[in-house]
Order: C-alpha cells, then structure tokens, then sequence
C-alpha cells in the first residue's frame, strides 16, 4: 500500500521513482547499488529496520514510518527539495 502510494505521489510531482519493498517474503525488485548511486534521493519508509540500508550510505536518505507516510504521503514529497540541496550522506527523517 504505502510503494503504490509513494509511486502514485512521486509520480504526480514529476519525479522518476524506483520502488524495492521488503516484506514477510524477503525482498522484492531489489534496486541495484548502480541504481541507488544514480538516485538524487532515497526514501526508506519502514517501521522496522531494512535489510542493506548500509547501500543508502552515500545518499541523500528521507525517512519515514509507513503511518506517517499514509496519513501525510505530501510531506515526504516536499522533503525531495530539501533533500536534493543537502550533501551526499544526509539523512532527513520526517
């Protein structure tokens, strides 16, 4: 719910997106360290921690919990700018 949301949201403000998600049954369209490093920013929208979140290292991070982020998927889509201007390695949680 909360990865066709982000989709739907990112998609809407005219930014590409690319979704992996991480659930019961281990992860799914994992993203490629290639495609990470490319990435102006990078959400992680969890509750609980992620399996590989040291491939985030050197991005531009915003995290969220996934009820935050349903009840008020806008605020993390405004912390795309914010994020953009900050350096490699910043980590913005909303």
């Amino acid at each position: 719910m909360a990865a066709e949301l982000l989709e739907k949201s990112a998609k809407k403000a005219g930014h590409k997106i690319d979704v992996e998600t991480q659930g019961a049954l281990g992860a799914e369209n994992s993203l490629e360290q290639e495609a990470i490093d490319r990435a102006d920013v990078a959400f992680i929208i969890a509750d609980i921690n992620i399996e590989g979140v040291e491939r985030f290292d050197n991005s531009r991070l915003i995290k969220m919990s996934i009820s935050d982020f349903l009840r008020n998927p806008e605020l993390a889509i405004t912390a795309i700018e914010r994020a953009k201007r900050a350096p490699a390695g910043t980590v913005i949680n909303v």
